[in-house]
């Protein structure tokens, strides 16, 4: 068994560099728990500038886990739930790869071994 993705390696790795940061995976959880956050809303939120957070924001959208939309003079952002379950499949795939690569290597180990003599 082979752990397949709809998505290219590039985004693969643009979507788990991304959550490798813990504000951008904060980010992402706040926005997918609630309604879509204006920009300015999240960066009351962090201890950081608005542009820092924008930046964050830019890489999530990057990475297909948020979306951006404009109202008014406001960016808006809101999860995308769909790249967070691309993401989930593919770690679950590779869970049961190792898994049962494991039970192999346990079942081969199990054998009685050969005497030497």
């Amino acid at each position: 068994m082979v752990a397949r993705s709809p998505l290219s390696d590039a985004a693969l790795d643009r979507l788990f560099r991304a959550l490798a940061d813990a504000t951008r995976r904060d980010i992402v959880a706040r926005v997918l728990a609630g309604e879509e956050a204006s920009v300015s809303a999240l960066a009351e939120r962090y201890e950081m500038s608005f542009a820092a957070v924008q930046k964050h924001v830019a890489v999530l959208e990057e990475a297909g886990l948020v979306k951006k939309r404009q109202q008014g003079r406001q960016r808006m952002v809101r999860g995308n739930p769909q790249q967070l379950a691309r993401a989930r499949a593919l770690l679950a795939q590779l869970e049961a790869l190792w898994t049962s690569r494991f039970q192999q290597l346990d079942a081969i180990l199990a054998e009685p071994s050969p005497r030497q003599e």
